[in-house]
This record gives C-alpha cells, sequence and structure tokens, in this order.
C-alpha cells in the first residue's frame, strides 16, 4: 500500500513538473523562470533546494554518531551561507542582471577565470546531485521492501527528476518546489507529532539526548588544531556554498532586488528550523527502538529514521514521511541538475559555440542536462561515500577557488584580473596538494587553500590595473 502511495505521488509530481515546463519559451525562462517569481515561491526555492537528503538522512545519521560537533557544517554552516547571501551578495548580484554566475567572474576578472571557476563550480555539483540520486535509490528500495535494489531505484529517481528538470528548467523547478516545500513542512511536523506522542514529549528525548552528551560536543577544544577543524567545517559549507549556481538563480529568478533578499534570509531561517525535525526523529529512535539503532548504527546509519516509521509509525504517517522526503530529495536534485548545466552551458561551450541562436541555446542547455544526469547516476552508483560527506566534500573546491574572487570581486575595488587568476590557481593548488601530501595536518587542506586564495588575490591587486592593460596590448 506505501509502495502505491509513493508511485502515485511520484507520477503527480512529475506531471506537475512538465506542465510547468510550457511556460518555457527561451534560456531566460528554461534558467531563471523569466525572472519573475514572487516571494513565497523563492523562499520555497531557497528552502526546498537546502532541505535535501543530507537533512532528511545525512545529518540525523551524522549526528547520532557524532553529537552536535559533527554536524557544524550542516545545518549550521549551510543556513549561515544564506544569511550570508540575503545580506552581503543578493542585492549586487541581482543588479547586474545577469543569466549565471559564471558571468559575474568574466565581466570581473576575464574570460580564462570564468573557465576555470564554472569548471569548479560544475565539478562541486558532482557530489552534491550524486547524494540525492542515492537516496532516491535508498527509498525506493526501502519502501518496497527491498523488491527494488537500490541501483534500480537510483535509475528510476535519476530518471524522473530528469525528466521536467530537462523540459522546465527553472520555471519546474521552482512550481514543484513550492509544493514540495508545503509537503516537506507539514509532513515533518506531523511525525514529529506521531513520534513525540511516542516518546513522552518534545523534553524527554531532549533531556535524554543531552544526559547521552550529544550536545556537549559542539564547541571544540581549546587547542589549535580543534579550533581550526571547527572552522574548517563552518566555513566548507558557509562560504563554499555562496558561489554557486542553484543560489545565484534564487537571486536572479526573483521578480525584484527586494524579494531576491527577503527570500534568501527568509529560507536560511526555515532551513535552520526545520532541520532539527528529522533530528528529533532519527534520536526519538534511542528511545523507541534502541536495539534498530544498535544494528545500523555501525553499518549504515541511514538506514535509522527510514526504519523507524515503517516499524513504529501508521499509514497515514508513512506516507507522509515518506512523502515529504521524496519532495526533498526531488526539489534538491533537480535544482542541483539544473545549476551546473546551465552554467556549463552558458559560461564554457558558447566560447566554442559562436553565434547560437537563443532557441538552439536552449537545446545546448538540455543536452547538457541530460549528460549531467549520466555522469552523477554512474558516480552515485559507484560510489561509497555517506550522503552527508558527499555533500560536505562537494563545497571544498568552491570555497578554495570561488568564494575569494567572487566576495573581493564585489566589495574590493582593487580586485583585478590578476588577482581573480592567482586566487583560483593558488586556493587550487595548495589545497590539492594539501589533501594529496598532508591530509591530517593541524590546517586542513580546505582551510589552507582558502588562505592561498585571499594571498592570491590580495598579491595581485597590488599590480596597478593600468600596468595589466598595457602588458596585455
Amino acid at each position: 500500500m506505501l509502495l502505491w502511495f509513493v508511485i502515485i505521488y511520484w507520477v503527480i509530481s512529475v506531471g506537475i513538473g512538465l506542465w510547468a515546463a510550457l511556460r518555457v519559451k527561451n534560456t531566460a525562462d528554461f534558467a531563471a523562470a523569466g525572472h519573475s517569481l514572487p516571494l513565497p515561491i523563492v523562499t520555497a526555492t531557497v528552502f526546498a533546494t537546502w532541505f535535501g537528503s543530507e537533512t532528511v538522512l545525512g545529518i540525523p545519521a551524522t549526528f547520532l554518531k557524532e553529537g552536535l560537533g559533527g554536524i557544524v557544517s550542516d545545518p549550521f554552516g549551510s543556513s549561515m551561507c544564506l544569511i550570508l547571501v540575503g545580506l552581503f551578495f543578493a542585492r549586487h548580484l541581482y543588479n547586474r542582471r545577469m543569466l549565471t554566475i559564471g558571468d559575474f567572474f568574466r565581466e570581473k576578472y576575464g574570460r580564462t577565470v570564468e573557465v576555470l571557476v564554472t569548471l569548479c563550480i560544475v565539478v562541486s555539483y558532482l557530489g552534491w546531485v550524486a547524494a540525492q540520486i542515492k537516496a532516491l535509490g535508498l527509498v525506493f528500495n526501502v519502501v518496497s521492501d527491498g523488491g527494488i535494489s537500490q541501483t534500480g531505484g537510483m535509475l528510476i529517481g535519476a530518471g524522473s527528476v530528469l525528466i521536467y528538470t530537462l523540459f522546465g528548467g527553472m520555471w519546474s523547478v521552482a512550481i514543484t518546489d513550492f509544493i514540495q516545500m508545503i509537503i516537506i513542512v507539514v509532513g515533518m511536523l506531523y511525525i514529529g507529532g506521531e513520534m513525540s506522542a511516542q516518546t513522552g514529549g518534545v523534553s524527554v528525548v531532549f533531556e535524554h539526548a543531552a544526559a547521552a552528551g550529544q550536545f556537549s560536543n559542539f564547541w571544540p577544544d581549546m587547542n589549535l588544531a580543534s579550533i581550526l577543524g571547527f572552522l574548517a567545517a563552518l566555513c566548507t559549507m558557509m562560504l563554499g556554498s555562496i558561489p554557486q549556481q542553484d543560489v545565484f538563480q534564487r537571486i536572479t529568478s526573483s521578480k525584484n532586488v527586494n524579494i531576491a533578499v527577503q527570500a534568501a534570509l527568509l529560507g536560511g531561517v526555515l532551513y535552520f528550523i526545520f532541520a532539527f525535525v528529522p533530528l528529533f526523529l532519527a534520536y526519538s529512535a534511542t528511545i523507541i527502538d534502541p536495539d534498530m539503532v544498535k544494528q545500523y548504527l555501525h553499518t549504515d546509519p541511514q538506514m535509522i529514521l527510514p526504519k523507524l516509521i515503517l516499524n513504529h509509525a501508521p499509514l497515514i504517517a508513512q506516507v507522509m514521511f515518506f512523502g515529504a522526503l521524496l519532495s526533498a530529495i526531488k526539489s534538491c536534485a533537480s535544482a542541483t541538475l539544473l545549476a551546473p548545466s546551465v552554467t556549463f552551458t552558458e559560461n564554457i561551450l558558447k566560447g566554442f559555440l559562436k553565434q547560437l541562436s537563443d532557441q538552439d541555446s536552449l537545446k545546448v542547455m538540455r543536452i547538457t542536462v541530460l549528460c549531467f544526469a549520466v555522469a552523477v547516476t554512474f558516480f552515485a552508483i559507484n560510489s561509497n561515500l555517506s550522503i552527508f560527506k558527499m555533500v560536505e566534500n562537494a563545497y571544498k573546491v568552491t570555497l578554495v577557488a570561488a568564494f575569494v574572487p567572487l566576495a573581493f570581486g564585489v566589495y574590493w575595488p582593487k580586485a583585478n584580473s590578476l588577482g581573480g587568476l592567482l586566487a583560483v590557481l593558488g586556493g587550487l593548488i595548495v589545497w590539492i596538494g594539501c589533501e594529496i601530501l598532508v591530509p591530517t595536518a593541524i590546517l586542513p587542506p580546505q582551510l589552507a587553500g582558502l588562505l592561498a586564495s585571499i594571498v592570491g588575490m590580495l598579491l595581485g591587486g597590488l599590480v596597478p590595473e593600468s600596468y595589466l592593460k598595457v602588458k596585455a596590448s
């Protein structure tokens, strides 16, 4: 019965996405929904994109194993990312009226930096989208009671998300995100109430977790290694997520600049609040079914929450939970499938395919979406990383290569093409070198790369722009 409910919901949601695709007439519609979305829909897309498989499955699993200290990067860092975007970047980027974040790097630093940063952004999405595909495989496997393998579930999930993203682009993502945000919020609150009744209340779960020491390790020990590790975990998501195409798409899809700012702030606050509902649900399992938790905690902790719902919740609660979970995964998967495909087309392929008409560009975007979907599905099927680690690792490359050129490009008048190039190359070379040679050093590799990127930008900024122009000529 549960499987049939899931199938019906899945078909309806794909149908809605295809209906929204009827609005797509050109590349602006496909990439940015015609720059016309109102505040509720933009807020929903921000929230729903962030609230993905790692929020419902990855973060709770990590919290059960490592406590609050294990989830510094998400939801704390990821929530702060959206708030920082709203406070410091949304207004500036919206007013430029660009189609992709890569356009900013081209205008500020030139073609070479545009290509390098775009490639880094595309690579960063590989892990993020793969995490959503991996989660879809897990869900289909669970609700079918093993009738559908995880690999089969990944192929079904990836194929159906691809269908409406391929045709509808940002319009399909926006409309389905709005509906799915409602399902996520209602579903999570309903399940929270069901589990609260079985545990004796929220306060009982909170007190049990506090007594078990789950909250005691958030702040680092007062030694250099712990402090730097904490900062690395926080900054990876908080800063590395800012120069991303999916964030930029939500900003530029807004009807006006005030909506862009408000939606980023509201989305960040909503995400932070609701990210704790799956944590509450997962920890409730230690009270309701401790034997099941022991069974999965050190083998596959991502299964704890789904198994709790299947074994200890009535059918309506199961429908609500898996409906909310699928909504979270689908909204995140579609958005993160679209974003790198659009920026790769606009900022790399169009540089080689000269004089493309708008309709030809639209076709190339759709072909790129298809190719990227195949690549991430293959990666998801063959990766052994957890959902949480896939997402967390995705942002290291943009932290070291893209954040400094974006932040300095917006706020530092001396940022120039040489500084941008040195920031990207310095950040990447130092980060990759540290990951290979000293991955467990006191200074985490991504922080070393971030510092190198800052140094590169400052050194380049010392060279007068007039001198660079003379050299170029």
